[in-house]
Formats: C-alpha cells, structure tokens, sequence
C-alpha cells in the first residue's frame, strides 16, 4: 500500500508547461501531444521563441520532456458549452466564444476541441456508511472507465479515515478496466471518513501524470470527520490545481454526515460538476456521462492583458453563441492565481478554468 504525505501545491509544470508553450512558441511536439498539432500549425506562422530541451525517462512516457524558461503567462481553459436543455454542444467555433478576465475582453490565442487523454483519479469512500453501496459504486467506476479515451492513465484512491492507494506501488497509472476492478475492490468499507485528505492526495497524485488535462471523480457523502486537511485548505488546493473535479454524491436522507454543499463547491470551482442522484441505479448512467463530457471539451487558450505578477485571483467568465443554437452556457474553471514576482520564471504558464 503506497503512503501518502502532505505536499505544498505547486503551479503546473512538466507536460503541461510544455503544452502551453508549444501553443505560444509554435515548436515541434512530441508524440504525446500530437492532439494539439492544429494550434501549433495555425501558431507557428507568427510566433517564434528559441527553447532548450532535455531528455527525461519517466513511467508510461513516450519521446522527450523539455524544460522551458518563458516571460508569458498562457492561460489554458477547458470548456464544456451546453444548449438550454443541458446537451452538449459540438461543432462551435473560435468566433462563438467570449473570454473575459476580471471582465476585460481577452483575445483567444489557440482553439480546439478534440478528445484528449487525460489522466484520472477515481476518489471512492470506503468508510462504515458506504458498505451496502459499494457493489454499485464499484460498478459505476468501471463504466466510466470502460467509456473513456483508451489512453487515459487512471489511479484509485480508496479511503475512510486512512487514504490509500489501490494499485501496486509500482505502478502509478493503468489502463486496464480488471487492474482498476482490483484496485477499487481491495478495501473493506469500515471506519470514519476522510474525505480533504484524499482530495489532496489525489491533487497531488495526478501531477505525475503525463496527460496534458487532469481529472478527478468523487464518490462520497461529502462529509469529513477524520482529515488532518480542513476544508479551506481542500479549496486552497482544488483551486490551485489545474484539476477538473467532477462530484457525486451517494448518501441517504437519514445520512447524519452528508454534507453536499462540500460536493457542489469542489465541482464548481474546478470547472466540473456535481450530481447527487436520487437512486443508485443512476449512479452508472453519471459516471458514463462524465466521460462522455470530458471526451467533448474546447480547449481555449488566451495571454491575459494583464501582465502583473502580483499574485491576486483573477476572475474568469467565458461567454459562447452561436446560429440555430443561441445563447449557451459554458462551465469552466472560475479563475485562477496570477503568478507572483517571487515564483519561478519557469512556472509562469498557468492551466486554469472557470464556470459563468
């Protein structure tokens, strides 16, 4: 069973740092990344910026990993854009949609929508109160990853009032629908929750993945009663991630500990979205759906006009319309930290999203 420790939240780097640069820069990608080539192409005709790489080996990892010093903040939103019964809208354009921070107008640098994989946590509760749900939370979880993207890197975390991680420890990720069956299978449901602590752990297990966008899905009653995090410092970190965070809550009425306003919150500030499901039969139909959201986001990438790095919020709202479907609500993340003048020029390239 792997341990888990505290870890201070960092600004995104790696991968995706080299992703948002790649999208500035115009440079070739690596293998990896070959999903976000049509931004580079439209890019490189007029953005040019020498870089310096470096080769790095690291677990299911293909190609190179390059290491970037650069003076522009990129940040990086993915969107989800729904009609006003709910159903997603494929098919829009760079021109369909509005960006403002802080309410000033930005201008979109990079726009796609493609199917990406991303990497994935599945953050399941195992405490005493989950046991007779367990066989269909089980289930659930499988059939979202049996619709994901077949590239996805996906990870377990099973907790009551300890955190764990359900696969071996030598191996961070898989892919695999029986590795992940057996992950999620191998705590008995027991004991008190400790739900900020697994978040955290989570946030902070996804950023050795090499996916460009990350992902967490919840399966609690939202309540807490055995974390060393609180839950100020469970936002602190969700919002400094770089983390869609998608929620469902499973609780009974009668449930002392249920707590969906924890739920709803985490989901909103990422970007994601809650559901609390009246009965658990809908709980597989949830799960599917998530997968069919994240496979069907625009990414939209912008160079804010403000240039300050005063490490203040800065607030999000993106706007989208469009013929025969008219105005469209988009989630995103609700704003991001701007870097400050003591963080490091490498980590300027912030991955953020909003939801208006």
């Amino acid at each position: 069973m792997k341990s888990w420790s505290a870890a201070t939240p960092v600004l995104p780097s790696g991968p995706r740092l080299l992703t948002a640069v790649f999208l500035w820069a115009g440079i070739f990608i690596p293998s990896r990344h070959i999903s976000t080539l049509p931004l580079l192409l439209a890019l490189a005709a007029v953005l040019a910026s020498p870089a310096r790489s470096q080769d790095s080996a690291g677990s299911d990892r293909r190609g190179h990993d390059y290491t970037f010093n650069v003076n522009v903040n990129m940040v990086v939103l993915h969107a989800t854009a729904q009609n006003h019964k709910g159903d997603l809208v494929s098919g829009l354009g760079k021109n369909d949609f509005q960006v403002l921070e802080d309410g000033v107008v930005q201008q979109i640098k990079s726009f796609t929508h493609e199917d990406i994989p991303v990497t994935v946590g599945l953050v399941v509760d195992n405490s005493g109160s989950m046991r007779p749900k367990r066989a269909d939370v089980i289930a659930a979880a499988l059939t979202f990853a049996r619709s994901s993207n077949p590239q996805d890197q996906m990870f377990v975390i099973n907790f009551n009032e300890k955190v764990s991680f359900g696969l071996p420890q030598n191996m961070p990720f898989t892919g695999q629908v029986d590795q992940l069956e057996a992950a999620l299978s191998k705590i008995n449901p027991d004991g008190e929750t400790a739900l900020y602590d697994a978040v955290a752990a989570a946030l902070d297990h996804l950023k050795e993945g090499s996916r460009d966008k990350k992902v967490l899905i919840v399966i609690s009653d939202g309540g807490d009663n055995a974390s060393k995090h609180n839950l100020s410092q469970t936002m602190l970190m969700a919002g400094q991630s770089d983390a869609l965070i998608y929620t469902i809550g499973i609780f009974d009425e009668q449930d002392g500990d249920r707590n969906p306003h924890v739920l709803r919150e985490l989901a909103k500030n990422t970007g994601g979205e809650s559901f609390l499901p009246e009965s658990l039969k809908e709980v597989a139909p949830i799960c599917e759906q998530i997968a069919h959201d994240i496979r069907n986001q625009y990414t939209i990438a912008y160079v804010p006009t403000n240039r300050k790095r005063d490490g203040s919020y800065r607030v999000i709202q993106v706007n989208a319309s469009a013929a025969y479907h008219g105005h469209l609500s988009v989630r995103t993340r609700t704003g991001y930290y701007a870097p400050s003048a003591l963080s490091s020029p490498s980590a300027n390239v912030i991955d953020h999203r909003s939801q208006n």
